[in-house]
């Protein structure tokens, strides 16, 4: 194995594991730290976690774990991949399990890019835009779990971080690898371990790439990831892949914009039902039912959760978050681990904590990495007669439930 990478969540992983895929790795994502060695033909080893939203110490310990497995398979490089809308609260867990990585790798100069342009996230002069909107101006001001309410990258990881928060600007970046490799340097010797690196092109994040070749720590979403493969000898390739008949499935528990202008796509056309976290904690709701409405409908059935964060916010704020966050995470895991059990061989989800609770449930260890369904989000087998999509909240276009299954099946 050569590039070893951690991702703090499962839609990341896979968004990752694509990424590398597509430019001629051979990739395996693990769900959680594996109990055996990778497979000798694997190139790059993507371990995912569920440690964005606990608590630091658990990050850092999971982390740390991710860290030592990759480093026995023999990896030079590793890669930490978190959310491309720096998904983090003022105290973590961005920022020490970052911390943690670099002071075990003695990673003296960490870039940090969550630029990925293909999804609409760009980072200049430090700060991070979705589209053309400051990130606190993106609707992920109002995340139920990590409301982002600072765009500038240097301010938001200061407060997480034991280290000095450096930035490389885009009109350094746009001169390529050997200016960038230059600045890093300059940078670190200014007293600056993490560096903000503008990205707003995927030329830029290619040569971001050219100039991380020597460092043992990368940390970003996805798309900075884009130039690593290239550095290892490899070059852009299609995946092998075999899709798979039988009943479809959608689960979706991401309140982010993008997935309910999804929902609400789909709604207009195919049989949906929508379950509420405090019906599920008052046991108004079975379970049993709704599956079986889910596994007899014509169509791509979904069920979801998505909902405005007002509404959320009210539920959390009658129950709490982790206990209305828990009943839904709780809810769709047993909805996938019965649907699998009932015949279901093609299972979609939305949202990084919907998606986790889901692999979790279903056990499932290795993934292996199919075709591009829309940017970041790959089909990925996981087992012989299942195959999943794991799409984060802020990614795909509204179409993406229908073809998600239409890319997963035969």
């Amino acid at each position: 194995m050569k590039l070893g990478c951690i991702g703090d969540d499962f839609t990341g992983s896979s968004d990752l594991s694509n990424t590398l895929a597509k430019q001629g790795m051979r990739v395996v994502q693990y769900s959680g730290i594996p109990s055996r060695a990778a497979d000798p033909d694997v190139e790059a080893g993507v371990v995912s976690l569920k440690s964005r939203s606990i608590t630091p110490s658990e990050a850092v310990a999971q982390s740390l774990a991710a860290l030592d497995w990759l480093r026995n398979q023999g990896c030079t490089q590793f890669f930490f991949k978190y959310c491309s809308t720096f998904d983090s609260t003022p105290s973590g867990n961005i920022g020490p399990v970052a911390d943690a990585l670099a002071e075990a790798l003695k990673a003296d100069r960490v870039i940090v890019c969550p630029a990925f342009p293909g999804t609409g996230r760009s980072v200049f002069q430090g700060h991070l835009f979705v589209n053309d909107q400051l990130l606190n101006e993106s609707g992920m001001e109002n995340h139920p779990l990590t409301p982002m309410t600072d765009a500038d990258l240097r301010r938001w990881l200061k407060p997480q971080s034991k280290f000095e928060i450096g930035h490389v600007p885009a009109r350094t970046v746009f001169s390529g690898s050997r200016a960038i490799s230059a600045a890093l340097d300059a940078v670190h010797a200014a007293g600056k371990r993490h560096i903000i690196v503008d990205a707003i092109r995927d030329e830029d994040l290619m040569e971001i790439g050219g100039a991380a070749r020597d460092l043992k720590l990368v940390t970003g979403g996805s798309g900075v990831a884009l130039g690593l493969p290239r550095n290892f000898g490899c070059s852009p390739g299609t995946p092998n892949w075999q899709g798979q008949d039988g009943p479809a499935l959608a689960l979706s528990g991401s309140c982010s914009p993008t997935t309910r202008a999804q929902v609400a796509r789909h709604a207009a056309a195919n049989p949906v039902r929508r379950v509420r976290a405090e019906d599920i904690i008052e046991d108004r709701v079975s379970l049993s039912e709704i599956l079986d409405w889910a596994l007899h409908a014509k169509g791509l059935p979904l069920i979801f959760s998505s909902a405005d964060p007002d509404v959320v916010g009210t539920v959390q704020d009658r129950f709490g978050t982790n206990k209305a966050a828990s009943a839904i995470e709780g809810f769709f895991a047993e909805a996938a681990r019965r649907a699998v059990a009932g015949g279901a061989t093609r299972i979609i989800t939305a949202g990084g904590e919907t998606s986790g609770a889901v692999v979790e449930a279903l056990d499932i260890q290795e993934l292996g990495i199919g075709p591009e369904i829309d940017p970041g989000v790959p089909a990925l087998r996981a087992g012989p007669s299942l195959v999943v999509a794991l799409k984060s909240g802020n990614f795909g276009a509204e179409d993406f439930f229908e073809k998600a299954a239409r890319t997963l099946g035969p």
